[in-house]
């Protein structure tokens, strides 16, 4: 018979020995995960007895681990905002800096509470981004836009376990091809990533994570161009456009947002201190200001 302590620790040692950096980390949440054990229990239940069901599923699921598919998707889900999302093969794993563009669009929301927001999200793989601000924001309604059916499918499911499902519309669509109507909030984590990095990539995110989330084209920027092209036609004028980047795309997404006609209102970090959050609103129009540039100095009688 074998017990969780040590089954926790061949864990820990197979995935050091392979070179993973957070062995000890990986083994815990893994097999926590498949026991649906909360890392107290973990902790303290070294000395419980598993039977042969249990050894048999974490053996495959160490081994799977070893040929680097990530932990997360080994189990089929990941916390995100505090919430519990479905993974598919056609959806990232909602991973914690997306977490500071929920924030940071929140910040924007809550100055004005009182508002019914309706909000896009494209590209919306799990929905984790979309699910996190209507379950901050129980007023606003929201639209989850991909391609993936697949994905849509996995977005739905997540809102219906979240008990959003009523607040929360699945769209298949190419960006804003099958979209209708105007929008407070738009948002996206959209693929970014240059086509010829792909294959050098870590093999978890190489070889699990759907291609198509991943690919931003020859210069990565495909989809900003896409989104900032045509949002104006989607947004509320005084909306906001909130994006996540690439660390080093601050410069040429805001290029091609400020070409569009927005303005960039707040670039924000992640916890890594890279650049990770760019959220874009419409200039204001100034009327007096508008009026100066045309030469007009008094109302017409």
């Amino acid at each position: 018979m074998t017990t969780l302590g040590e089954a926790v620790a061949d864990a820990r040692a197979r995935f050091s020995a392979a070179g993973f950096s957070d062995a000890a980390i990986e083994a815990r949440i893994l097999i926590g995960g498949l026991l649906q054990l909360s890392a107290t229990e973990i902790f303290v239940g070294g000395d419980r007895m598993l039977d042969t069901a249990a050894v048999a599923r974490i053996e495959d699921a160490v081994a799977r681990r070893l040929k680097r598919e990530p932990v997360h998707r080994i189990l089929g889900r990941r916390e995100f905002h505090g919430l519990d999302f479905l993974l598919s093969q056609e959806t990232l794993e909602p991973r914690p800096d997306t977490e500071v563009l929920v924030d940071s669009i929140l910040d924007h929301a809550r100055q004005a509470s009182d508002r019914k927001f309706r909000i896009l999200d494209l590209g919306t793989g799990t929905g984790a981004i979309l699910l996190a601000l209507l379950d901050a924001l129980p007023s606003a309604i929201g639209t989850a836009s991909d391609i993936s059916a697949d994905a849509l499918n996995t977005a739905a499911e997540n809102a219906r376990q979240l008990g959003l499902d009523q607040r929360f519309t699945a769209v298949q669509s190419h960006w804003f091809d099958k979209i209708d109507g105007c929008f407070d909030i738009i948002v996206s984590n959209p693929p970014y990533i240059r086509s010829d990095v792909i294959p050098a990539l870590d093999p978890e995110v190489r070889d699990f994570d759907p291609v198509a989330a991943l690919d931003g084209g020859p210069d990565g920027l495909s989809a900003y161009r896409e989104i900032a092209n045509r949002a104006d036609g989607f947004l509320q004028p005084d909306g906001c456009i909130g994006v996540e980047i690439g660390f080093d795309q601050r410069q040429a997404v805001t290029e091609l947002f400020e070409a569009a006609g927005f303005k960039l209102i707040q670039a924000q970090r992640d916890y890594g201190d890279n650049d990770r959050v760019l959220i874009f609103a419409k200039p204001v129009f100034d009327v007096a200001k508008q009026k100066k540039k045309l030469g007009i100095t008094n109302e017409a009688r």
